[in-house]
């Protein structure tokens, strides 16, 4: 295992810093590196072992970090089975650290990167005015580019479940974050990744707002979530790599899938949430609703017509997630 070794001045301040009583997520916000914009420092690569006892329980309270994370995006790495996996994490101008604030975690699409997805997703702008923290994790590359492993594609033999657990484990350490209130969001195989956590990462994760991807025949029948999970499903009639009817798809070379589809996904999460009654008519938004389901979640799905690898709206998911908690 590689070493990352701090320099002279970084060791002698950590030194002065932990004789004066600091603890170690004080030591990551003051001697980190590599901030951009202005924002905290790298954690150095710290390995998820690194993380507090019950970092990913959600009863356990916040531990909030005694000097708060500053304001900007940085880039940040956690060692995950030997690998040191990278991501941006964005800490919006309103976060002050004194009162534990909602994460949400929003992974890019194929070929692109998590710098690439905090330019483009809408959720920051409309996010930051809430005080929300944000993460946007680097996918590993596969055949078809940068991406997730969410079964049977896209990327072979990589645990971005592990990833994800340890991403939120380790941003506890560096800013104050709610463990109730973590969210996964994303577009394309992101959005692919943001149903795989809700499947098989539900005690880490309150709500789940995939767009352009769907459920997997593949693999549907192993999403058994240890409860229910509020599931925000943006989907696109005409997309044309994620058909709105479902399919089989050979986009990612030698790892072949079958979506389920728009409609199919969206009444397959209201049988694994135990929802009752039918869906809601389609409202002004495009939205339909399962309302009745187990531990008071939602099952929504939001359809545009003539649309394509749109990346959902915030507006619609953020109120919806955010109803919800572990």
């Amino acid at each position: 295992m590689s070493m990352h070794w701090p320099s002279a001045a970084t060791a002698l301040t950590a030194m002065a810093l932990a004789s004066a009583g600091c603890s170690r997520a004080d030591l990551y916000a003051i001697t980190g590196q590599a901030p951009v914009d202005g924002g905290l420092g790298n954690a150095g690569g710290a390995s998820s072992e690194d993380a507090p006892d019950g970092a990913t329980d959600a009863g356990e309270p916040a531990a909030c970090p005694s000097m708060p994370a500053l304001s900007g995006d940085s880039a940040q790495s956690v060692l995950v089975d030997g690998v040191s996996r990278t991501y941006l994490l964005h800490v919006p101008p309103s976060y002050r650290g004194v009162n534990p604030a909602p994460l949400v975690v929003d992974f890019h699409g194929m070929g692109a990167s998590g710098s690439k997805e905090r330019t483009s997703s809408p959720y920051p702008a409309a996010l930051d005015p809430d005080g929300v923290l944000m993460a946007f994790p680097d996918g590993l590359k596969g055949p078809a580019g940068t991406a997730w492993n969410v079964g049977p594609c896209c990327v072979a033999n990589v645990d971005d479940v592990a990833f994800a657990r340890a991403l939120v484990a380790q941003v506890r350490t560096l800013a104050c974050v709610d463990p109730a209130r973590v969210y996964a969001v994303g577009v394309l195989t992101g959005g692919g990744m943001a149903h795989y956590l809700a499947c098989h990462a539900a005690d880490v994760f309150a709500g789940a707002a995939p767009a352009a991807f769907d459920l997997l025949a593949e693999n549907v029948d192993d999403c058994t979530p240890p409860r229910p999970i509020s599931v925000v499903s943006f989907r696109g009639t005409a997309d044309s790599r994620v058909p709105y009817q479902g399919g089989a798809s050979s986009l990612v070379p030698g790892m072949p899938l079958t979506f389920l589809g728009a409609q199919a996904t969206f009444e397959t999460w209201a049988a694994i949430d135990g929802c009752t009654g039918a869906a809601s008519e389609p409202d002004t938004t495009g939205c339909s609703h399962y309302a009745g389901c187990a531990g008071g979640v939602e099952v929504i799905l939001c359809t545009k017509q003539g649309g394509g690898e749109d990346p959902g709206d915030p507006t619609i998911a953020w109120p919806a997630l955010s109803r919800h908690t572990l």
